[in-house]
């Protein structure tokens, strides 16, 4: 029995350094996404270069927008649960880049679950932060319940990207 144990120790010890060294890769559930080039994803909503004003006039209405904050986060315990770098909706983040992910967390009162109207994997774009900030989200997480009408960026430890921003747009694009 003591055999026993002390093998599913050390084995447990082995797994947790493998796991911090990254040397499994975990590829997250979450779906690809591909980006649009720059020039296009400045505009909403989207529109076709070819479209003519009879077109744009009956086009449908824009997605409505809704004012909130907005910061940044670290995949870290200080900052997140007990397991930083596996997202409320069970997604896992690269712990190399986890900005190259473009997820976001959002406060309860903004997601389904708590009478809000956003679910995990909607995608929502964001603008008023930056050039380098605004653009296309995927909902992976979900904030601390104390926080309201905020979302969460998620950014790496090595992201030079630092900050708090009151009046950010946010639409939900499906």
């Amino acid at each position: 029995m003591l055999r026993i144990k002390l093998l599913a120790a050390v084995v447990s010890i082995v797994v947790a350094m493998v796991e911090e060294i990254s040397w499994f890769e975990a590829e997250s559930p979450a779906p690809k996404i591909e980006l649009q080039p720059e020039e296009k994803l400045k505009e909403w909503p989207p529109l076709d270069e070819k479209a003519t004003a009879a077109e744009t006039a009956e086009a449908p209405e824009p997605t409505p927008t809704l004012t909130v904050s907005a910061s940044i986060y670290h995949p870290e315990p200080g900052q997140t649960d007990s397991t930083p770098f596996i997202t409320a909706d069970g997604s896992r983040i690269n712990k190399k880049n986890p900005a190259k992910h473009r997820w976001i967390a959002i406060s309860r009162d903004l997601h389904s679950k708590w009478g809000g109207d956003i679910q995990f994997g909607d995608s929502l774009w964001i603008t008023g932060i930056s050039e380098d900030l605004d653009g296309m989200y995927v909902v992976r997480d979900v904030m601390n319940k104390r926080i309201k009408k905020q979302v969460d960026i998620l950014v790496g430890q090595n992201d030079d990207v630092m900050g708090f921003w009151d009046d950010v747009q946010i639409a939900k694009l499906n």
